[in-house]
């Protein structure tokens, strides 16, 4: 590590992106030095659908494996904001439950898509409201919700982002940061959207994009400024998750996988530029 930035991290990846089956995303993750997993889905069953048997059995293997859990990956909020509001609530009630079983108190939210024809400026208030909502039950419950900037929700662009979290005013409601959905918005991550968001951001999720395709590379090989990112929560102190999302295989409304190979490939590429830029992983 470098002496002038003795900072360190702690590794995280998306279990599902390699494989459906725990064994095998508990293995991989170990090889590749993380120390932690962060749970979209199991045994090809999303997260928050597990029932309490398979939360449980996750639970136990993880636990004999040492390997503990970064966040739930959950879906909420990636639901068209017409739907009755209540669900989503009702969903993130059943996240909360997963999240307490496997010892995490991070939860991954989005929120909320619009209809082909509606603009964003019209779903604003519908969508304050169902985010409050969700608010209020993470803050009952003693959990944090990290809402990821995803392509074509209302939280998707830096102003719209600063505007959701801010409008809310929730402890509960933080951000996770992911340099590669910035560059499919058409935003640039780090000069138009760091230092705006910074106040907020308590997880880092790691893949990067193409910026004339859209394409998901590994870190450092895309348009997602990820050097100047890392180089600057550095430099601020950061000393969260490191969640690998690599996508290199495919994406799907719900996430993405890459394999095995592909995982290790990303995993490589983005410790090359934490070791150059003399941050440590755990």
């Amino acid at each position: 590590m470098n002496a002038q930035h003795p900072v360190t991290w702690t590794l995280s990846g998306f279990g599902d992106e390699i494989d459906a089956d725990p064994t095998t995303q508990i293995a991989v993750l170990e090889a590749l030095g993380a120390s932690h997993i962060e749970v979209r889905s199991a045994w090809g069953t999303n997260v928050i659908d597990l029932d309490t048997e398979q939360s449980a059995r996750l639970a136990a293997q993880l636990e004999q494996a040492g390997m503990g859990v970064s966040a739930i990956g959950s879906p909420i909020g990636k639901v068209d904001v017409a739907l009755d509001a209540e669900l989503e609530v009702a969903r993130l009630a059943r996240a909360i439950a997963v999240a307490n079983t496997l010892g995490t108190t991070n939860i991954r939210i989005f929120s909320f898509f619009r209809g082909a024809d509606v603009r964003v400026e019209d779903i604003r208030d519908d969508v304050l409201l169902r985010m409050r909502l969700l608010a209020e039950l993470a803050e009952r419950e003693g959990v944090v919700l990290l809402h990821e900037n995803e392509k074509d929700i209302y939280g998707d662009v830096p102003e719209r982002i600063l505007d959701l979290v801010e409008s809310v005013g929730s402890p509960a409601l933080r951000l996770a940061w992911d340099n590669a959905n910035f560059v499919q918005c058409g935003v640039a991550p780090f000069d138009d959207a760091y230092a705006m968001l910074r106040p907020y951001v308590d997880y880092l999720q790691v893949k990067d994009a193409v910026a004339e395709s859209g394409q998901v590379v590994p870190a450092g090989e895309g348009d997602g400024q990820l050097r100047e990112t890392l180089t600057a929560l550095r430099d601020d102190g950061y000393t969260g998750f490191a969640s690998l999302e690599p996508h290199l295989s495919e994406t799907h409304a719900l996430g993405g996988f890459s394999g095995p190979a592909s995982f290790g490939v990303a995993a490589r590429a983005f410790r090359r530029l934490t070791d150059e830029l003399g941050i440590g992983l755990r």
